[in-house]
């Protein structure tokens, strides 16, 4: 019988995880899967649950939760043989949007676990973390930094409070990209590293990114005005911003991205302050969609 380790957050989604996974459970053993289900205190516990549970090389690692548990998962699956299966619980769940997984639905994502077939997708790595999304690191990082900073409010009202915040002092970041081997100097309101195209729920940022080309999509936005900024921002969400004057995208295997006084995020998840090298791993990883 197949097994699969489930790891959860049950906090995921103001407490979805649990509900996702407590609705996914029987109809995995209903489909002749046994189950171990473990869930960490916090991030850390999580991700040596996870390296643990790859070790024992289950026939599938299913994480229940948001892009920071499938980030956790990739962490621990990048590069070996054991695929990921995702429950998506959260609050952005870009990674499952990538696959077309049902969201917020133990049973139907379940399903697809059971019904699935594995495909090998990249990964983006930057020293020894790895991430499937996209990385921040212009205006959309300093949101999150300022949103990681407030204890009210909660949920996607904290970082529409963070957006407007930093619209009201904003200027242009001056970077240096190094773009395989190519070194440029820019003016721009971000870059965004992508292996696969959107971010924050949807946002397609890096739209046309592909996750198993063996590329990564720079993309960058030049200076704008808050107010075009303002306008320009709807359209990330169906990825029309690629036709604006400002936008500019590169496709590279590598990339080194710095500008002082950023940090990083990537997954949702904080990776550290620029200068980041980004280099895309074709193939590493398995995932069942």
């Amino acid at each position: 019988m197949p097994r699969a380790v489930v790891l959860t957050n049950p906090s995921s989604g103001k407490g979805r995880g649990a509900r996702v996974r407590d609705d996914a459970l029987p109809r995995l053993h209903g489909a002749g899967w046994t189950t171990t289900s473990l869930a960490g205190r916090d991030a850390d516990e999580a991700l040596d649950l996870a390296r643990l549970a790859v070790a024992e090389e289950p026939d599938a690692l299913v994480v229940c939760g948001g892009d920071g548990l499938v980030n956790i998962g990739l962490q621990a699956l990048a590069q070996s043989d054991v695929p990921l299966g995702i429950l998506p619980a959260g609050t952005g769940n870009d990674f499952a949007r990538y696959f077309d997984l049902p969201l917020g639905d133990g049973a139907a994502a379940a399903a697809r676990i059971v019904g699935g077939t594995t495909r090998r997708v990249d990964l983006a790595r930057t020293g020894d973390r790895w991430f499937g999304g996209v990385l921040a690191a212009g205006f959309d990082a300093v949101v999150n930094e300022r949103a990681n900073r407030m204890s009210w409010p909660k949920g996607q009202a904290r970082y529409n409070l963070a957006t407007l915040a930093e619209l009201r002092t904003f200027r242009p970041l001056s970077y240096v990209l190094d773009l395989d081997g190519v070194e440029h100097h820019l003016d721009a309101m971000m870059v965004a590293v992508g292996n696969g195209p959107s971010y924050g729920g949807g946002m397609r940022i890096a739209e046309g990114a592909e996750l198993d080309d063996g590329l990564l999509d720079v993309v960058i936005i030049k200076p704008l005005g808050r107010m075009e900024l303002v306008r320009t921002f709807p359209k990330l969400f169906d990825g029309t911003h690629v036709t604006h004057p400002q936008f500019e995208r590169h496709r590279v295997r590598k990339v080194t991205v710095a500008c002082a006084g950023i940090v990083g995020y990537a997954d949702g998840e904080r990776f550290g302050p620029l200068p980041l090298t980004i280099e895309c791993v074709p193939d590493a990883v398995a995932v069942i969609a």
